[in-house]
């Protein structure tokens, strides 16, 4: 297992969110569904779930589980993870800024992701308190 998806899967995981090797084992597989799901969401809107992308027939089976959390929340999710892993495998902190850039620079921006991450710091802070909850946070009702 690559130091990266350690970090990643690990970060993840304290926010109770899946994490499968086969989409997120490497920082390349990693940026790529992360690009998938933004695509997705440019395509369905940022309320669209991860069930409706399933049924819509996208290669993401492997995150059934969570078919009722908000795509957008879980590619936040995912593109903090990616920042916080590649900041832990370089050896440095993971800020708010730390994110956008690692975003920026992968491509991986919209509009909206600012505003998600900045609400839910949890995504790239694991100090943060109740953080274990946030798949909780991303169901859409």
């Amino acid at each position: 297992m690559s130091s990266f998806y350690e970090y990643f899967k690990e970060n993840m995981e304290g926010m109770g969110l899946p994490a499968p090797e086969s989409l997120f084992g490497s920082v390349t597989s990693a940026v790529a569904t992360a690009s998938t799901l933004l695509g997705q969401i440019d395509k369905f809107g940022e309320r669209v779930t991860i069930s409706e992308l399933l049924r819509a027939g996208t290669k993401l089976e492997q995150l059934a589980m969570i078919g009722a959390c908000s795509a957008a929340f879980y590619v936040g999710a995912v593109i903090g993870s990616i920042a916080v892993a590649t900041g832990r495998a370089l050896g440095n902190g993971t800020t708010l800024g730390d994110v956008l850039f690692t975003a920026q620079k992968l491509d991986l921006m919209a509009d909206w992701l600012a505003h998600c991450l900045h609400r839910y710091p949890g995504m790239y802070q694991t100090a943060t308190s109740n953080r274990d909850s946030y798949r909780f946070l991303g169901h859409v009702a």
